[in-house]
């Protein structure tokens, strides 16, 4: 596969990711809830909390970005197919991974936190294993996309993406979920990793 080819395949791909991630389970949310779950950025202007979700929103258009400049011929990747199929199956993972750590979490999916808001814990399926699957899996997602488009614009929005997650979990969810949820989130936390299984448990 040539290697405008490949980029065409990554940004189609991504397309479909982010419109079904975002926008159809937005749609389902909606008519399930009668809400579509955003919540906005979280934070005051210029705040920790106010650049992740910045971060965030950059991640998202330098995703497209890669692939599309690699389309255009402006930002040419190295040639390496082997490394390219990877990054398809990487990707495809994460993105069916996304869709169902979001589905399990029924109607307590959001994107960004209302302080206001009380939401159920969930702690079964996905969020068994870690306690963001959704973030470890849109990682791997772009993950891939890097991997099939290895570009420094790709690069860069892996980046993003990854410090927009920490910031995200450690300085906006974890601490609502610690104040909403109290003694059953502090269990859950010294049970369960945050990305990964295993790691980043809490100590009792």
């Amino acid at each position: 596969m040539s290697l405008q080819a490949t980029s065409l395949l990554a940004l189609v791909l991504y397309a479909i990711g982010v419109i079904t991630t975002f926008g159809v389970r937005s749609w389902i949310h909606r008519r399930r809830t009668g809400s579509t779950g955003f919540q906005g950025i979280s934070g005051t202007p210029g705040s920790l909390e106010w650049w992740g979700g910045i971060l965030f929103i950059a991640a998202m258009v330098l995703g497209a970005a890669g692939p599309a400049l690699a389309v255009a011929g402006v930002l040419l990747p190295p040639r390496l197919p082997g490394l390219a199929w990877a990054g398809f199956i990487v990707a495809v993972i994460g993105f069916l991974g996304t869709l169902a750590a979001q589905s399990g979490m029924g109607a307590s999916w959001r994107i960004g936190v209302n302080p206001t808001e009380r939401t159920d814990l969930v702690t079964t399926g996905l969020f068994a294993v870690v306690r963001n699957p959704i973030f470890t899996a849109m990682l791997t997602a772009m993950t891939g996309i890097a991997l099939m488009v290895p570009t420094l614009v790709s690069a860069a929005a892996l980046a993003c993406l990854f410090l927009a997650v920490e910031i995200q979990v450690r300085f906006v969810e974890e601490p609502y979920l610690n104040h909403t949820h109290h003694s059953a989130y502090a269990t859950y936390t010294a049970r369960v990793g945050r990305f990964l299984p295993g790691i980043g448990r809490t100590v009792d």
